[in-house]
């Protein structure tokens, strides 16, 4: 390993940092006989091998079961070390030293570890193959003085955790990378800066518990932004015109005579109706017209796959197809990543790791989905060469792989029995993603139909004063489309909704059956969801794959944001930060100077640049701002809301506050009446467990939504989704609830899925 300066570990807890005596014979025999092997080696044994160490005891458990006799696998359970929670933790005036600790619940944990370090003869750090892994592996060498004993230390990474993934790994280590390990140092301290030194202000002027953040803030900036945007919307009226036509058969008109054409000009220029009476002018013009095919245009199209997934784009589709939040997705994929039974096959790893930005696929993973297209689809499904896919983003890691499965012979069905249902759901994603990105373009046949219209002679010479305008899609070969076909966001529109137009020739006379005049307003922009968040931090450069879950859940935990109808509306208090923080620091928060320091950590990754002149770089002006801001900033007050009830105490009203873990109601008495209880939202379903209390919504420490019944802790009723009150037509359970997709439903008891016939609370 290269040798690097490392930094002090002072503490403001000594039994956190207390480094462990070195073992004893006696101490090390006990160590020997009490691990126990992740791979089922003999514990004696294991003085003799080597330790491998990963993050989480489920990937050792897959880990350990690749590997033969001779091998320990052990989990650190994330990171051993971390800067401490009580005090700033970085030595500015020395170079920025972080004075990292190993936290309270962690000094069992390193003692165990450490004690496993000195009875192996070689140690391997296993660890995830991002920079947070990276770190993680420098910590775990540091908090174990594994550097010290003169013992081989290894660093060895895999996107996949399989049996021949695993072996390559082993067969070729190296050293820890100083450069990612130090982006990760960069990123860690930058944040603490952030967070320590504009967090206490926001005490001070707004109230305790809030925090700031160099990503959180700017992701809130995105979505307050937004919200302004909608605020301030005007709509405007607007009119189509559509008319329904038919070919003249002499007979009544089937369905597939039927052509439904717009309005597109009115005398060569583009049809621009504002109003009810404009568009009865153009009705009344048009009555007894003659309408008549002018011109046929027809066009093969492709459309081509989507490339495989990246992070963010996989908790878009979740979001979209599943219904799931990012949090739930990444949690999933997690599982699926780090092993899963699969009964006689063993426990398998089933997709590659989920936090990239890369859409690199390996070429033995093209091989093997091209073999599966083949048998599954037909040889005219395969493309003559693999596709490849443009990097997402700037910073985007080359090396890494995209998110895909790890055997892509390994359909769904053949997995379903070992999976739980959301896993199921997501593996299924990203199998078809992945294998509709090696797949041939669909080909489509698009047609385009424009329609004169007017009298009789103006249609006859030509000189139709309306032209309306039709359009038909139809699938000529379907490509990848036979396996997949992306979501799609509120408003988008696909061709292929229109379907085909009956077969048209120029100069043949259609008969008009209905015209449809329809008032329309233009729409506001929508409101984020997470997924369309996401998307937009991903966009501007804004956060990595590793941050986007965790910067939505704080945003939720704070109650900068609330969830209404699966968006995100910032709440008084969201807006009242995002406004102080945006007028006192206005470059810090900045959507733009934000994504230029992700780059400069880029930089710092691949070696490029040095992350303490990176540093000093922000905190010099950074402390002038932060000055400023301390003397100018103005005291704020919430104003509390009323709650509508009295006071059971003391009768006075009861007011609803904001405090850590969400809104609450409390006496407006206080301090003399201490009064307080949760705020229950009800939805309007009686609770299906007792039949007494009704289901209000909860909200967990972490800001999840949650329904749960109003009489606990007396009952214990609880769901993740929101309960409809609609019995479930197939057995006659009491409710349905929510399924995530726009208006459809499902039991909780059968999974019956519907749609929605009565609104919910």
């Amino acid at each position: 390993m290269p040798t690097t300066r490392t930094r002090t570990t002072k503490t403001a807890d000594a039994a956190a940092t207390a480094a462990p005596k070195p073992a004893t014979k006696r101490a090390s025999a006990t160590a020997a006989k009490t691990a126990k092997p992740a791979n089922g080696a003999s514990a004696n044994g294991a003085g003799r091998g080597k330790l491998v160490i990963v993050e989480s005891p489920a990937k050792a458990k897959t880990i350990g079961k690749y590997l033969g006799p001779g091998y320990v696998v052990k989990a650190s359970m994330g990171h051993v070390r971390d800067l401490p929670k009580s005090t700033l933790g970085v030595e500015v005036d020395d170079d920025f030293a972080p004075k990292y600790l190993v936290p309270r619940d962690k000094v069992k944990l390193v003692k165990e570890l450490k004690a496993s370090v000195a009875n192996a003869r070689e140690i391997i750090l296993a660890t995830d193959p991002d920079r947070e892994g990276e770190a993680i592996a420098w910590h775990l060498v540091h908090a174990t003085e594994a550097a010290g004993n003169g013992k081989p230390i290894r660093r060895v990474v895999f996107h996949e955790i399989t049996s021949e993934a695993v072996t390559e790994a082993m067969a070729h280590p190296r050293d820890i990378d100083m450069g990612l390990v130090d982006a990760q140092q960069a990123r860690r301290v930058l944040d603490r800066l952030v967070g320590y030194g504009v967090s206490p202000l926001l005490w001070k002027k707004v109230k305790r518990g809030l925090s700031a953040g160099r990503v959180q803030t700017a992701a809130l900036r995105i979505v307050v932004e937004r919200e302004r945007e909608v605020l301030a919307f005007v709509p405007e009226e607007y009119w189509s015109l559509d008319a329904d036509l038919a070919k003249q058969t002499g007979k009544e008109p089937r369905p597939q005579d039927r052509v439904r054409a717009t309005l597109s000009k009115i005398r060569g220029k583009k049809a621009d109706l504002k109003s009810g009476w404009e568009t009865q002018d153009v009705v009344a013009a048009l009555d007894g017209a003659s309408y008549r095919v002018a011109t046929v245009t027809k066009k093969e199209a492709q459309r081509r796959p989507a490339a495989p997934f990246i992070t963010s784009t996989l908790q878009q589709e979740a979001s979209r197809k599943l219904g799931y939040n990012v949090r739930r997705t990444m949690q999933i994929a997690q599982d699926l990543y780090e092993g899963v039974d699969l009964g006689p096959a063993g426990t398998q790893g089933l997709i590659t790791y989920m936090r990239t930005d890369s859409t690199n696929v390996a070429a033995s993973a093209q091989q093997a989905a091209r073999a599966v297209i083949s048998v599954k689809f037909g040889p005219e499904y395969v493309p003559e060469k693999p596709p490849l896919y443009a990097k997402k983003s700037k910073g985007a890691q080359e090396a890494h792989e995209a998110i895909r499965p790890t055997a892509p012979q390994r359909d769904p069905a053949s997995v379903k029995a070992f999976l739980a249902p959301q896993q199921f759901r997501l593996y299924q994603l990203i199998w078809q993603r992945f294998m509709a990105s090696q797949m041939r373009p669909a080909l489509l046949d698009n047609t385009g139909v424009d329609i004169a219209a007017g009298a009789a002679s103006e249609v006859e010479g030509g000189q139709a004063p309306f032209t309306f305008r039709a359009t038909g899609s139809v699938v000529k070969f379907p490509g990848f489309m036979a396996v997949y076909q992306a979501g799609r966001d509120d408003g988008d529109t696909d061709e292929l909704d229109k379907g085909a137009l009956p077969p048209l020739a120029e100069g043949e006379d259609l008969d008009l059956l209905t015209l449809l005049p329809e008032q329309h307003f233009t729409q506001p922009p929508p409101r984020y969801s997470e997924a369309t968040l996401v998307k937009a931090l991903e966009e501007q450069g804004i956060g990595r794959p590793s941050t986007y879950a965790p910067t939505i859940g704080t945003l939720l935990a704070r109650s900068y944001v609330a969830v209404e109808e699966k968006k995100l509306v910032p709440t008084e208090l969201g807006i009242v930060v995002n406004d102080l923080l945006v007028e006192h620091f206005p470059t810090i928060f900045d959507v733009g100077f934000t994504s230029r320091l992700e780059e400069e950590l880029d930089e710092i990754a691949v070696g490029d640049r040095a992350w303490i002149p990176t540093l000093h770089e922000f905190y010099g002006p950074f402390t002038q701002t932060l000055k400023l801001a301390e003397s100018t900033m103005e005291r704020v007050r919430l104003k509390d809301e009323p709650a509508g009830e009295d006071c059971e105490k003391c009768g006075r009203p009861l007011v609803i506050k904001l405090g850590k873990f969400g809104k609450f109601m409390a006496c407006s008495g206080f301090p003399e009446c201490r009064n307080a209880k949760p705020l229950l939202l009800k939805v309007g379903v009686p609770c299906p467990t007792c039949h007494e209390g009704e289901i209000v919504e909860r909200r967990s420490k972490k800001g999840r939504v949650f329904f749960g019944c109003e009489r606990y802790p007396a009952c214990d009723f609880v769901a993740w989704n929101k309960p409809v009150a609609q019995p479930c037509p197939a057995c006659g359970s009491p409710y349905m609830e929510e399924a995530g997709r726009k208006g459809q439903i499902k039991c909780p008891k059968c999974q019956h899925t519907g749609a929605t016939l009565l609104k919910t609370g």
